[in-house]
């Protein structure tokens, strides 16, 4: 089969011919169609993960994946031959970016039947995101306003629809190339980033989920109302990541270093900081895809790459400017530029 695969730190992935795998007794093969392509990808290229995850390697890389099920360990339940699936792999193992995946079947769910394996391969990211952010971790409910920091990416085009599934007032940083699709997706206040300031248009925003890191992390912490929440999914890790992840102690007081200052500011103010590593998950997977069969998110894809221009595809993912996520794809026939 064909993989991508990383030879080095900081070097291009190089894709490379390898036997398949063969499943373990808890473990589905699955043969993939498509898979999505994620800044998380670019993170563990440069090496910014080593210290945490003490990846072998040459790697195979990817995150998360659509397609469908060729043979099963003898204690998998649920998934028969034939059966089309997506899951999100793991950042602490990856393995999405081969033709061929061996993965645990509790890190596995059907794919939505409404949407194509294009979709499907779409959706484990930034859904997982959407829903542990949201749901889990920042437990949003109904008549709260949760601000969304770059409404048209792939986080933040699940996180519009699903806030307002949840009955939550979404206000959603964009460029204003951008201000009507996110009204389209449920948008109540859209902000022009590029000539508003967020912090003076919302204020008591109950949480705020933020895709920017940096100053607008920052920022966001003086749009909470007391008590309130930001989750960051960019911004320095937290000691709760360190625990959870069983880092070993030096790397944890590394990790809770990072986040100190930030963390400072938020008491401050009384809010909170927390930050966001997502999990796999196939039960929050299955939720996902029932969300979508209702009707109630759709995927958001900007471009299909042919599976050969992953390379390039993650390139086009750095460079920003997109709607939705970016896919590559084994099927020629799903090939399109957006």
């Amino acid at each position: 089969m064909k993989a991508f695969v990383l030879e080095k730190y900081r070097s291009p992935l190089r894709q490379i011919d390898m036997p398949e795998p063969v499943p373990g007794d808890h473990e589905v093969l699955v043969r993939m169609s498509a898979a999505g392509i994620n800044h998380a990808d670019e993170r563990v290229r440069t090496g910014e993960f080593a210290r945490i995850f003490p990846f072998a390697l040459p790697l195979v890389m990817g995150s998360e994946f659509a397609g469908e099920v060729i043979a099963t360990g003898k204690d998998v339940e649920g998934f028969p031959i034939g059966m089309q699936v997506f899951a999100y792999v793991d950042l602490a193992q990856t393995g999405g970016f081969a033709e061929v995946i061996a993965i645990d079947q509790k890190h596995l769910a059907p794919a939505p039947r409404s949407a194509s394996l294009v979709e499907a391969a779409s959706l484990p990211v930034v859904g997982l995101t959407a829903w542990q952010g949201l749901v889990n971790m920042g437990q949003l409910r109904k008549g709260q306003t949760v601000l969304i920091h770059g409404g048209s990416g792939g986080v933040g085009a699940i996180a519009i629809q699903l806030a307002k599934h949840l009955g939550a007032t979404v206000a959603t940083t964009v460029s204003s190339a951008n201000a009507d699709f996110v009204r389209d997706l449920g948008a109540d206040i859209v902000i022009d980033y590029g000539s508003e300031d967020f912090a003076q248009r919302v204020r008591d925003v109950d949480l705020v989920l933020d895709t920017q890191g940096g100053d607008v992390l920052k920022k966001s912490l003086g749009v909470l109302r007391p008590g309130g929440t930001v989750i960051g999914i960019t911004g320095p890790p937290d000691p709760d990541f360190a625990k959870r992840v069983g880092v070993k102690a030096p790397v944890k007081l590394a990790i809770t270093a990072l986040s100190a200052g930030i963390r400072r500011r938020a008491r401050r103010q009384g809010v909170t900081y927390r930050f966001l590593f997502i999990e796999p998950n196939g039960e929050h997977l299955r939720h996902i895809a029932g969300l979508i069969d209702q009707s109630v998110l759709r995927p958001i894809v900007d471009r299909v790459e042919p599976f050969e221009r992953t390379p390039q595809a993650l390139e086009a993912v750095l460079t920003g400017g997109h709607r939705g996520k970016i896919v590559v794809s084994t099927q020629p026939t799903d090939i399109s530029h957006g």
